[in-house]
């Protein structure tokens, strides 16, 4: 598999993003291996929080979140997606699909760092991957807060400002990665902080997994992850885990999730869920220190 890796002079001028990252090597379909990188912070001993972020993110965008666990003394465990951040990007579109997506993640979290008593922190994409993960390997995790995202099997269709999304990621001759993040975000971004989304991508070439990802997403009955989906959500309408839904006040595209997995998932059922203000899709981006203290709070219950 052809390959990208971002040269570490991208990442030089990352603020308020101190940590050092750490590396995995995870299989590719032709044989050989990639680089997967992540994040550990915190004390290693303590409950383990696995962030997982979306697209076109990387885990830059939980910094503000990581450091309100680590001050919690949680130890905060934050992958970049094959195709993101600091990890290894295939070349081709082709490369990409939701079930290897899926795939390198498991690998990351469950066999190279052997993670136990998980809670899963998943938001966008972090959340389609991390709960097919929960479904398939529910004894590794303990509880569950999805932010922003869901589980799409296709059987329903998607908002209109996400077809909106999705032409804009496909037409476009250069994708601006930093403007998709601050066009998600309802508080203002310095040029700082989005150089920094956009520092991952020095070359046009590397950005085959943002142009990718929302074409995996299953938007048809037959799509090839609807049915890993139906059954991730046959599991989760059983799930007794504690599972926490802290969606944001300005996000078109993930509004209309939160009423459904209060529904469907009982381990939601009759139980609080704040609602995190003035903050777009990227909540973590938005309310950093505010999703970081909701999160807090529920894994020390």
């Amino acid at each position: 598999m052809e390959v990208y890796r971002t040269p570490d002079a991208a990442f030089a001028q990352l603020p308020d993003f101190p940590w050092e990252p750490a590396y995995a090597q995870v299989a590719d379909p032709d044989g050989g291996t990639m680089r997967m990188a992540y994040v550990d912070v915190g004390p290693v001993d303590g409950p383990v929080a696995l962030l997982l972020h979306g697209e076109p993110s990387w885990s830059f965008l939980y910094r503000h979140v990581i450091r309100e666990l680590a001050d919690h003394g949680i130890r905060c465990v934050a992958p970049d997606l094959i195709g993101f951040g600091r990890s290894d990007k295939p070349l081709h579109a082709s490369d990409y699909s939701y079930a290897r997506l899926v795939e390198w993640t498991r690998e990351l979290v469950l066999e190279h760092l052997q993670l136990r008593e998980i809670t899963l922190v998943g938001q966008d994409w972090g959340g389609l991957i991390g709960l097919r993960l929960l479904a398939e390997h529910p004894d590794r995790f303990v509880r569950v807060v999805a932010a922003n995202t869901g589980l799409p099997t296709g059987d329903v269709d998607m908002p209109e400002v996400w077809w909106r999304f999705r032409r804009a990621v496909e037409k476009a001759q250069v994708l601006d990665i930093g403007r998709l993040v601050d066009g998600g975000c309802a508080r203002p971004m310095t040029p700082q902080v989005r150089a920094a989304y956009d520092a991952p991508f020095p070359d046009e070439r590397a950005k085959a997994g943002p142009r990718a990802m929302p074409g995996l997403v299953p938007t048809r009955p037959d799509d090839p992850a609807s049915d890993a989906n139906r059954a991730a959500w046959l599991m989760l309408s059983t799930c007794e885990l504690p599972f926490l839904l802290p969606f944001s006040d300005a996000d078109p595209i993930t509004a209309a999730m939160a009423p459904i997995l209060r529904r469907h998932v009982p381990g939601a059922r009759d139980r609080s869920h704040p609602t995190i203000e003035r903050a777009g899709h990227f909540l973590q981006e938005d309310a950093g220190p505010e999703l970081g203290q909701v999160i807090a709070q529920f894994m020390q219950r």
